[in-house]
């Protein structure tokens, strides 16, 4: 899955297929006109992603899950790649536009934050294809702006706009991915983090020295019970989140601005 990452292909390809400047749809082409549109495509590859993973989309799956040859569907998508932004640019666009609960930078931030958190939860392979060259799509460059706009009025200047955005959103895609394992481990194990502490309790015990990690047991026990387990992904991200929207505000208030809306 660390193989996977956007803007892998022909960019000139990949940029036509996203912002439907496909040859075979420009006019004056002789020939048939496409039966698959770009959007059913991307639909199956996403159903696919979706119930499998990013691993299982191949152009020979999603060729078999809309019903044509493989080869009959490189002429609608140049490949593997290319199907991977396609992909990507579609959830970014059908992506939630949530509204934020003030009217301050810092609640419009904590919206961004949650339609991302909600993304990555519908599509969690979303999160797993390295996306540093990004898809240039019109669902991306939607998404973007949506985003910046959110910040936008706290007085930042425009480099520092476009990092705290960027801040904000690996702190998202950091929880997405640590409550994707989490989900995965209690799938796996069919136990909830309670169960298995308490099936391995009396292990830990016999070897586990109180007294040589005072800190440890006594921090590790209060937050096992305040979690059921040593890992809360609710309260990771709650408290997180937090902390990110305090680091941004300090940084506004350098910049001299404001949040007048107040924090959620």
């Amino acid at each position: 899955m660390a193989s996977d990452r956007s803007s892998a292909g022909d960019p000139a390809r990949t940029l036509a297929l996203l912002w439907g400047e496909s040859a075979q749809e420009k006019p004056g082409r002789r020939g048939p006109r496409q039966a698959k549109s770009p959007a059913e495509i991307a639909a199956a590859a996403i159903a696919l992603a979706d119930a499998e993973g990013v691993e299982a989309v191949t152009m020979r799956r999603v060729a078999q899950e809309l019903g044509v040859s493989p080869m009959a569907l490189y002429t609608y998508v140049p490949g593997k790649a290319e199907l991977l932004d396609l992909m990507l640019d579609t959830v970014y666009a059908a992506m939630p536009r949530s509204a934020p609960e003030g009217d301050g930078w810092r609640a419009r931030a904590a919206a961004v934050a949650e339609d991302n958190r909600l993304l990555h939860r519908t599509h969690p392979w979303a999160v797993a294809v390295a996306t540093s060259r990004p898809p240039l799509g019109p669902g991306l460059m939607a998404k973007y702006e949506y985003e910046l706009r959110a910040l936008e009025g706290s007085g930042l200047p425009d480099v520092e706009l476009d990092a705290a955005l960027t801040h904000l959103l690996g702190f998202v895609a950091t929880c997405a991915r640590m409550a994707a394992d989490a989900r995965a481990v209690q799938q796996e194990s069919a136990l909830t983090d309670a169960q298995w502490w308490a099936a391995n309790a009396g292990l830990l015990a016999r070897v586990f020295d109180a007294e040589r990690y005072p800190v440890a047991a006594r921090v590790g026990s209060a937050a096992g019970e305040a979690h059921g387990g040593a890992y809360d992904p609710d309260h990771a991200y709650a408290f997180g989140l937090a902390r990110v929207l305090d680091g941004l505000a300090a940084l506004v208030a350098e910049n001299g601005g404001e949040d007048p809306g107040g924090a959620p």
